[in-house]
Order: C-alpha cells, then sequence, then structure tokens
C-alpha cells in the first residue's frame, strides 16, 4: 500500500466517525441522559484524539446535540469540544447576583426634657444636686447607642425680657453641657442653644395669676413646666 493510498484512508476513516479539531485538556465526564453526539467509554468520559480533540459519534453529532448534551456539570459539550459552535454566554458560570444594598440603620432619636427648678433655682444657671442627678441618668444611656449628636436646648418662663431671658437659656445649656464633657460625653457632640421664652408649654393656664414679677410665687409655680432644658440624643443603635 503507497503512502498515499494511506493518508486516503485515513481520511476515510476519519470522515465517518468525525473529529472535532478543538483540543480537550482534562476528561469530559458526560450526563449520559439523552444523545450522546461524542465517543464515550465506559466510566462516560469523553474518548479524544492523540491531539486532545473530541471524537464526534458519525451521525448522532451535530452542533444541536453538542449543545444540548451535558457534561457532569450541567454546562454543554460543546463548550468543551466544539467551543466555536456555541455562544460564549451559555459557556459561562452564570454571575452571582449582585448583594443587595442593606440600608443604612435607621438613626435612634431620644428626646428628654428636664424641668428647669430640678435642674436650677429659680433664675439661675447653676446645677442643683438633683439635677445633677437626672444628667447622670442620661449619661448611662448613652452607651447603648453610637452617639453622633447630643443637642442641649434651654427655656425660660415669661417673667423677665426678652434679653434677659434668652441668655438664661442659653447659660442653662451652657451648664448642662460643661457637666456631660466632666463625665466624659465628649465636647464635640454636645451642641447647646438657648430659646428664652419660646415655646412654652402651659399654653393658657398661668393666665390672671396677678403681675408677672420673681415676688409672684404663685405664678412662678404655675410656670415651671416653661422652665426646662430639653437634651436631644442621635445616633445609631449598638
Amino acid at each position: 500500500m503507497t503512502k498515499n493510498t494511506r493518508l486516503k484512508l485515513l481520511a476515510a476513516v476519519l470522515g465517518t466517525i468525525g473529529i472535532s479539531m478543538s483540543a480537550v485538556s482534562a476528561d469530559i465526564v458526560v450526563d449520559p441522559k439523552g444523545v450522546i453526539p461524542y465517543v464515550t467509554d465506559s466510566r462516560n468520559v469523553v474518548v479524544t484524539s492523540g491531539s486532545g480533540a473530541c471524537v464526534q459519534a458519525g451521525a448522532s453529532w451535530s452542533p444541536a446535540a453538542a449543545e444540548q448534551a451535558k457534561d457532569a456539570n450541567g454546562k454543554p459539550l460543546a463548550c468543551s469540544c466544539d467551543p466555536d459552535l456555541i455562544s460564549k454566554d451559555k459557556c459561562e458560570p452564570p454571575r452571582p447576583p449582585a448583594p443587595v444594598a442593606r440600608p443604612a440603620p435607621k438613626p435612634a432619636e431620644q428626646k428628654v426634657k428636664l424641668a428647669a427648678d430640678t435642674l436650677f433655682d429659680f433664675d439661675k444657671a447653676t446645677l442643683r444636686p438633683e439635677g445633677k442627678a437626672k444628667l447622670d441618668e442620661i449619661v448611662s444611656q448613652l452607651g447603648k447607642y453610637n452617639v453622633e449628636v447630643i443637642l442641649a436646648v434651654g427655656y425660660t418662663d415669661r417673667i423677665g425680657s426678652a434679653a434677659y431671658n434668652q441668655k438664661l437659656s442659653e447659660r442653662r445649656a451652657d451648664a448642662v453641657k460643661k457637666y456631660l464633657i466632666s463625665k466624659g460625653v465628649p465636647a464635640s457632640r454636645i451642641y447647646t442653644e438657648g430659646k428664652g421664652k419660646a415655646n412654652p408649654v402651659t399654653g393658657d393656664k398661668c393666665k390672671n395669676m396677678g403681675p408677672e414679677n420673681r415676688h409672684n410665687k404663685k405664678l412662678i409655680q404655675c410656670l415651671q413646666p416653661d422652665r426646662r432644658v430639653e437634651i436631644q440624643v442621635i445616633g445609631t443603635d449598638k
């Protein structure tokens, strides 16, 4: 048999069984369900040529069959044996879903109203022992939060001029700030504000109670709820 005859015979054999020219670097285990368009051995591994190409199973092979048949991992056999016949997106593993953005923790807000004649004597801005005890209670609660802002707002009753009461409310708020700092609260977290005789909470309750001066003890007692400090804590729960 001449050399040319042998080459023609080899070509005829290859044409009968069909050989993909895609090199295969590792064993391809086939899912045995359905039509298998490639020759497999007893282990359900695709038979490859000496160059590593998958051996096509003659009439059973077609581009559609190569795409429909799966390997043991559920990937189309064409991805490993005939990658030029199938789109890359069918061979790549699915992308993991994008992580769901978690909403930022909702700030926890606590608002505390403290009566001024618990914190201070009438017309004074010096903290009383009872007032310090009230502030100590607040400081003990701060450990529950990652504190962002503490706002201390001072108020007065309506007795006296607006300018005087504005200054008094500011001094009271500042006294609260200094005490909180002495208890370890960072100064950079504390803001103060004085609102004088604004926003009274007594409304019309104390009308017609005589002259509005510091000597009217009955009126001073009635206006007690207006003399207050409001402390607002803003942060996130730990």
